[in-house]
């Protein structure tokens, strides 16, 4: 261990570091620390000459982190964490917090959750902000760089993520699939049976983290794959085909309840055994290290019903 040579790196290298690997701009690196653009950038050369690696290098207009920094970035946020769990000798105090909080969910996941959690946290944290991101741009991936404090996202509950360390996963509530059509297709005002399900096209939602759902693989396996004609990236956009096509989309009941887009559309039960499917929250374990976080875990469920056993919720 060459102690000499971690004795030239501190906290504000790693905290400018994981700054940097979260905004990709050192004025909004700056902005965030508090500091001038010149001060982060001296910081970052400093780093640089100890790392013996560029750390970040221009692209265009962009700035690109280095293999190196992103390998760095899981374990700078645990030593962060772990550092402020440390100098945290107080409680956590919501009403005066003055931070924020990182979430990616789907656009359906938002109608059903954001709004809701976000009017619930403001009550008690009135200063407090919250980053919420699309999962598509950023995924698990977030959550491991510290990039992100949670995710929440429906899935069928038989697909286990893409194997990633430390990933925690938490039922929030259980739903049922319902298949929606235009008003006007022409099963609208029929029994949708096996047979008609399977003879129209249908629109499917993508997710690059999820394994092939249970409900695909039950109906390949004991009638026959349906026909996908369209992918697209959510809830939302899937509604608005359609509203103007004869394709099927099967998707949660409790979004299709509440959404606006499908307000329109008919929905039907499934006419075979899809499994179970949930809306669910995602985090790092390593990240619960920090007060604020675990607070905010707390609040997540105490809105969605939950008992929390681990810590008594206020």
């Amino acid at each position: 261990m060459d102690l000499i040579k971690l004795s030239r790196i501190s906290m504000k290298h790693l905290i400018t570091l994981h700054v940097m690997l979260d905004t990709l701009s050192v004025t909004a690196c700056a902005e965030r620390l508090c500091v001038s653009p010149s001060s982060v950038s001296k910081t970052l050369s400093q780093l640089r000459d100890n790392l013996n690696d560029e750390l970040f290098y221009r692209h265009g207009n962009k700035l690109i982190s280095t293999p190196l920094a992103r390998r760095l970035g899981p374990t700078v946020h645990q030593m962060i964490s772990d550092m402020n769990q440390i100098m945290t000798k107080e409680a956590f105090q919501p009403e005066v917090y003055e931070g924020s909080f990182s979430l990616a969910m789907r656009e359906s996941t938002f109608e059903l959750i954001a709004g809701g959690l976000y009017a619930h946290v403001l009550k008690k944290a009135p200063n407090v902000r919250f980053d919420i991101w699309s999962k598509d741009s950023i995924g698990f991936d977030g959550l491991t760089k510290g990039m992100l404090d949670f995710v929440i996202l429906p899935h069928d509950l038989s697909q286990p993520p893409l194997v990633q360390n430390n990933l925690v996963w938490q039922t929030l509530f259980t739903d049922e699939m319902v298949c929606l059509m235009a008003h006007d297709h022409p099963l609208a005002d029929k029994e949708l049976t096996i047979e008609n399900y399977l003879n129209y096209g249908h629109i499917s939602i993508f997710d690059n983290d999820l394994s092939v759902p249970f409900f695909e693989m039950q109906l390949t396996q004991q009638h026959h794959k349906r026909k996908v004609v369209v992918n697209v990236a959510d809830f939302g956009g899937a509604a608005t085909m359609c509203h103007n096509s004869d394709l099927l989309f099967t998707c949660s009941k409790r979004w299709a309840s509440n959404a606006l887009q499908s307000k329109a559309l008919v929905a039907k039960p499934l006419p075979f055994n899809y499994g179970k499917v949930a809306y669910s929250l995602v985090w790092h374990q390593p990240s619960m290290n920090d007060p604020a976080v675990r607070w905010l875990h707390q609040q997540i469920l105490l809105l969605c019903g939950v008992e929390d056993k681990s810590a008594e919720i206020d």
